[in-house]
């Protein structure tokens, strides 16, 4: 899984270490979920927050990253 924070002065940001401060999301490192999230506005419920597009551009470069089986 992928986290994705906002912080205590409100930024958003992917969390590739999963150790920074703030209210965080996750996201499975896959198209299709990637895609229902941006739909269903999941993380920016999660987040209680409006997510930025350059935060899925961001988490679509962190998925390239991932390996899943």
């Amino acid at each position: 899984l992928i986290r994705i924070i906002r912080t205590a002065e409100d930024q958003i940001l992917v969390d590739a270490t999963g150790k920074k401060n703030g209210r965080g999301a996750y996201i499975c490192p896959r198209r299709e979920c990637l895609e229902k999230a941006v739909r269903g506005k999941g993380l920016e419920r999660s987040l209680k927050a409006a997510v930025p597009p350059e935060i899925y551009m961001d988490f679509e470069k962190e998925m390239e990253n991932c390996h899943v089986r």
